[in-house]
């Protein structure tokens, strides 16, 4: 397939096996020199460059005022890319464009979110999904998530932050939306130097919204829900959970607004009983519950969860268990106490399970390898005197899709396994 038939925006570097273009046909964006061979990873399609990566004495990164836009040129003088820059990051320059041609303008952004708006309209037949996903999407830094026609909108780099308008005037021009209302107030913003930022930009934004998911429907507080106020990327995942939940009891541990266990009743489950630490969250699941018309089934208890697997052991059964815990391993050096947490949860949780009950763990932490998680799960089962049968494996949903040359961007994972005696 030739280029001119492929979108230009899913390119890796040098892809029409033409040589790159030289320094001398650059663009007018300032120069960011890497030092000898640093370019190898952008050439294999990577869009991260590090700061040690960069000749600091030919292209000092201080001089760059943080999210300006850079050309990236080899030591060789060959372009590598353009990226936006901060000296403040380790990931000191993002890519955002392996062609000279193309800046970070509202032309690129109505591209590229064009590009990913036909994926998503392609799959779901109702428009409530992740619409950009960073890295995922070649918009490294952009989170925007689409709950029919408002918009909420994460920006978490320098280099986004100092096109918000654009990427405002791009979503509206392609979504045609009544609202778009940015939350960026992850912690990763301070490590590009950013204060938090919320604000509805456009249009009224509504405090909640109701979405379909797997033929269900669910009340979402976008304003003051967690994150972007919904967790798109377990979508398939909970319904998978549908088929392995007929006349089972079901306990759904970190359940939020209730999606989990919704889900097991829509496959037939007999009862539901969710945990939440939150009010507000135990009050939106109850909500959701009713809106499908589940109220009887279902049952919400505030509670830590590590809590209240420790004080139902010996007093409460179930057949089908789901741990879905926040990220409990945000960095590489907390590893090793994540693990022990997510040791604890899945250990409690296999004292609760019936015979040959169901356990499905998931793990948000990209620090957290699917084969760290089933050993988790094993030695869980172990630890009640049980063998382990894994029967089917969830990753996100294609509206969270793999950059195929960046690792990190693969990081949910869902494990459904069998305890057998």
């Amino acid at each position: 397939m030739s280029d001119a038939n492929y979108p230009d925006a899913l390119l890796a570097p040098n892809s029409s096996g033409k040589p790159p273009l030289s320094a001398e046909s650059s663009t007018d964006l300032p120069k960011l020199f890497l030092n000898k061979n640093e370019e190898r990873r952008l050439d294999a399609g990577h869009l991260w460059v590090y700061s040690n990566e960069v000749d600091t004495k030919k292209t000092p990164l201080k001089s760059i005022e943080p999210g300006t836009s850079v050309a990236l040129y080899s030591q060789r003088g060959q372009f590598c890319g353009n990226a936006y820059t901060n000296y403040r990051s380790l990931i000191c320059a993002r890519v955002y464009s392996f062609r000279q041609d193309q800046l970070l303008d509202k032309q690129l952004l109505v591209r590229r979110i064009t590009t990913a708006m036909e994926l998503r309209d392609s799959i779901y037949d109702f428009p409530a999904y992740r619409l950009i996903h960073g890295e995922g999407d070649l918009l490294p830094g952009l989170i925007v998530d689409r709950y029919d026609s408002v918009l909420v909108v994460q920006i978490t780099t320098a280099g986004m932050q100092a096109v918000e308008d654009e990427i405002v005037e791009a979503l509206v021009e392609c979504v045609k939306p009544a609202a778009v209302h940015i939350r960026s107030t992850s912690a990763v913003r301070q490590l590009e130097g950013l204060d938090p930022r919320e604000e509805t930009v456009f249009g009224n934004m509504p405090d909640t919204v109701t979405i379909k998911e797997n033929g269900l429907m669910f009340d979402v507080p976008v304003v003051e829900g967690q994150k972007t106020g919904w967790f798109f990327d377990h979508r398939e995942n909970r319904k998978w959970l549908q088929r392995y939940s007929k006349g089972k009891r079901v306990l759904d541990a970190f359940s939020y607004l209730g999606a989990w266990g919704i889900n097991a009743l829509a496959g037939g489950a007999e009862e539901v009983v969710a945990v939440d630490s939150s009010q507000a969250a135990c009050d939106g699941a109850v909500r959701n519950a009713l809106l499908n018309q589940f109220e009887s089934r279902y049952s919400v208890v505030k509670s830590d969860v590590s809590d209240y697997l420790a004080q139902a052991s010996g007093k409460e059964k179930f057949d089908v268990i789901v741990l879905d815990p926040p990220a409990l391993i945000q960095k590489a050096k907390d590893k090793r106490n994540g693990i022990k947490k997510y040791q604890q949860i899945n250990s409690l949780a296999c004292k609760l399970l019936n015979t040959n009950g169901l356990l499905v763990s998931a793990s948000c932490s990209h620090h957290l390898t699917d084969p760290e998680l089933q050993r988790v799960m094993l030695q869980s089962a172990r630890s009640s005197g049980c063998g382990l049968q894994v029967l089917a494996r969830g990753h996100q949903g294609p509206d969270h899709p793999v950059h195929a040359a960046i690792p990190e961007t693969e990081y949910l994972k869902a494990i459904f396994a069998r305890l057998v005696h």
